[in-house]
């Protein structure tokens, strides 16, 4: 599955884990997206896209 949303761009990002002594690894949050059915210029296209987007209405789904 892709990692980016095709609407926002949202990807992964990085950061630090802190742990209860205050030691820092790195680690990555992904963006929760899904592939859908979307009408794009009129047409069925499959997209990757995130939760965000579909649930604010700026993807036409197809059915």
């Amino acid at each position: 599955m892709a990692k980016q949303c095709a609407i926002c761009g949202k990807g992964k990002i990085s950061g630090n884990k802190v742990s209860h002594s205050v030691r820092r690894t790195r680690r990555s949050w992904s963006p929760n997206v899904k592939k859908v059915k979307a009408l794009i210029d009129g047409s069925p296209k499959r997209i990757t896209v995130c939760t965000r987007c579909l649930r604010s209405g700026k993807v036409e789904r197809a059915i």
